[in-house]
């Protein structure tokens, strides 16, 4: 698909709303822990600072639910763009309220303004026509450069661009990259194709993991989500993780992938553990004896060294969910070992956001791999097929 380009756009002395995600990570002290959000931003920014027009931009942080919760404020995230863009970034009292609409209304030609947590307003998730109508006030451009919310039907992501014709709205750089790699992975990868699908539950991959069986060559299974299929196959799991109402599920994806012809892998060992803690008394066990009333945490040792068996010939990696409980180190060996096996690769490898991001940045292995989405429930819902609400609006319609 072909989306609607920045170039295109004339933003000398006008004003110009960029919608980014700056959801990032934070320590219990208000510190950003992982800025990629914030830096994979800065090459729309500065691209229309350098056209000599005002810059407003606007993103959420966590779920305040439309509440004003001061440990989601921007403020932290003010500074590190100020830091970054080595230019005063102004930070707004509100959204749309007073102090927001007043310092818009004054922002001069390379200057730029963040306006306050978005999700402020409970408009926002909500896909207020009314706040869309504000937020677009404020500006004469709108560009969405906030791939990692794209999937959503919000007030400044979808409901904005219904204000802006198109010689006014574009997508970003970040947004156009995201949308171009995502959609030439699933239209024409390099074969052999595997998919590694991990996380804790089936319910948030199902679909993604149907739709890329008839694209993939080989699908490998990890995390919480694998006990559900092994239940399916008549193990017992002991205390694991099973979505007993997605038994059926798991057995049709197994069976789709048998009459497709792709390979499907499931671990054949654990680290099992008697609780869900770091210090709990823990045990490789193979799928089959897993203690009574324990839970399986990670993939075990035989299970790494026959899915890097399984990846030694593989030219495309799509890597979406981690192989266990990686904020744990006692259970994070899974996932740190098919990271480091993919970094010293020479194939293709595209980690999909989320969680599987933050494990190969905790480990400095980020910049070894190929291409790292910002949006890990965007990138699932591209690879689903679907056309996600906040790019719909930037298609270029074929006549």
């Amino acid at each position: 698909m072909e989306l609607l380009n920045i170039k295109n756009l004339d933003f000398v002395g006008k004003k110009v709303f960029i919608r980014c995600d700056f959801n990032v990570p934070m320590d219990e002290f208000g510190n950003i822990s992982d800025d990629r959000r914030i830096r994979s931003a800065l090459s729309t920014i500065n691209y229309c600072l350098n056209q000599d027009c005002a810059v407003v931009l606007g993103s959420h942080l966590g779920r305040p639910d439309g509440e004003v919760v001061s440990k989601y404020s921007l403020a932290p995230v003010a500074k590190r763009i100020q830091h970054l863009l080595k230019r005063e970034v102004i930070l707004a009292k509100d959204v749309v309220g007073e102090d927001a609409l007043a310092k818009a209304s004054t922002l001069k030609s390379g200057e730029v303004l963040l306006l306050e947590n978005l999700r402020y307003e409970k408009g926002e998730t909500d896909n207020s026509i009314e706040l869309s109508k504000k937020l677009a006030s404020m500006v004469d451009f709108y560009v969405n450069d906030a791939f990692g919310v794209s999937h959503r039907a919000h007030s400044s992501v979808e409901g904005i661009t219904k204000f802006f014709d198109n010689k006014h709205k574009a997508a970003g750089f970040l947004l156009q990259k995201e949308i171009q790699f995502l959609g030439k992975l699933v239209e024409k990868p390099v074969r052999p194709f595997a998919a590694i699908v991990g996380g804790s539950k089936v319910s948030g991959k199902l679909e993604a993991l149907i739709n890329l069986l008839p694209r993939v060559d080989k699908v490998i299974i990890g995390g919480g989500m694998a006990f559900t299929f092994l239940k399916q196959m008549g193990y017992d799991v002991g205390a694991s993780l099973v979505e007993s109402d997605l038994l059926e599920e798991a057995e049709h994806i197994m069976q789709e992938a048998k009459k497709l012809g792709v390979k499907f892998y499931l671990p054949i060992d654990v680290i099992a553990a008697e609780k869900f803690s770091e210090d709990s008394i823990s045990k490789i066990t193979t799928v089959q004896e897993i203690p009574k009333g324990w839970m399986g945490l990670d993939i075990g040792p035989a299970t790494v060294k026959l899915y890097e068996e399984v990846l030694s010939d593989v030219q495309t990696v799509l890597w979406n969910g981690p192989m266990g409980v990686y904020e744990m180190d006692k259970f994070a060996g899974g996932s740190n070992k098919i990271a480091h096996y993919l970094a010293n690769s020479y194939a293709t490898t595209v980690v999909g956001g989320g969680d599987t991001a933050d494990l190969v940045q905790r480990i400095d292995l980020d910049e070894q791999m190929t291409f790292i989405s910002t949006g890990g429930g965007a990138s699932l819902e591209l690879l689903e097929g679907k056309i996600l609400p906040g790019v719909a609006p930037l298609i270029i319609k074929k006549i």
